[in-house]
């Protein structure tokens, strides 16, 4: 394997494990909104 093969590996791996953390540390700071639940809706009936 060529030097310049195995550079290119190293730099590609490196992107995606710092991708990945950047990522991970974005989605942390996210706020995940629960949606309102409306209990009238789940007790109708199909029919309805």
């Amino acid at each position: 394997m060529e030097t310049w093969q195995i550079i290119a590996i190293v730099v590609a791996v490196f992107g995606v494990v710092i991708g990945n953390l950047m990522l991970l540390k974005h989605a942390a700071k996210m706020d995940f909104k629960v949606p309102k639940s409306d209990d009238n809706e789940d007790k109708k009936s199909p029919d309805e």
